[in-house]
């Protein structure tokens, strides 16, 4: 999901937040894991109680594996992403939790000198910025349609902030894609 901030006085010119969707809320996630525990575990009793003893234990590990599985899916949709971009400076920050406070960039450069491309790996396109040596890709944790929408917007956002209305600071991929 893209979520673009209003400007507001004293910040960036654009910023983007990027975070992955989510399907279930935090409850949803507990009532998913009842669910399957429990038919689970209904299963497992009544087998046992057909004579096969080891079925609760099965039960038993295997619950563990799927609580573990949705609280490590749970984990992934905490990701976060922020991209500001200025007159000044572009500027990339992740973030894996939603309490972490590290706001260290892992990307910061002028806008002038960044190049947005657009490259595709097969069928999904990725969002890379390159500037002088140091190149991140950003967004890769949304849809293939939304990576489009975040290039366009990208491109956009560093045309207003180095004053080259007009220039082309994305590949053909991306030109292309726009004149269809």
């Amino acid at each position: 999901m893209i979520e673009s901030l209003a400007t507001v006085p004293g910040c960036p010119q654009t910023r983007l937040v990027l975070h992955p969707p989510r399907a279930l809320s935090g409850r949803q996630m507990g009532g998913l894991f009842a669910v399957m525990s429990g038919t689970m575990w209904v299963v497992a009793l009544l087998s046992a109680a057909q004579g096969n003893v080891f079925a609760p234990l099965f039960a038993l590990i295997d619950s563990a594996i799927i609580a573990a599985s949705l609280r490590w899916m749970w984990r992934l949709g905490e990701r976060r992403e922020q991209i500001d971009v200025d007159r000044g400076t572009i500027c990339v920050r992740r973030r894996t939790r939603s309490t972490a406070t590290d706001d260290a960039p892992v990307f910061e450069a002028h806008p002038y000198w960044v190049r947005l491309s657009v490259g595709d790996a097969g069928r999904e396109p990725h969002v890379i910025l390159d500037s002088r040596g140091l190149r991140i890709e950003v967004g890769g944790f949304l849809a293939p349609d939304e990576r489009k929408v975040l290039a366009g917007r990208l491109h956009d956002a560093l045309l207003a902030a180095s004053g080259r209305a007009g220039s082309s600071l994305v590949n053909d991929v991306t030109n292309q894609e726009r004149s269809e």
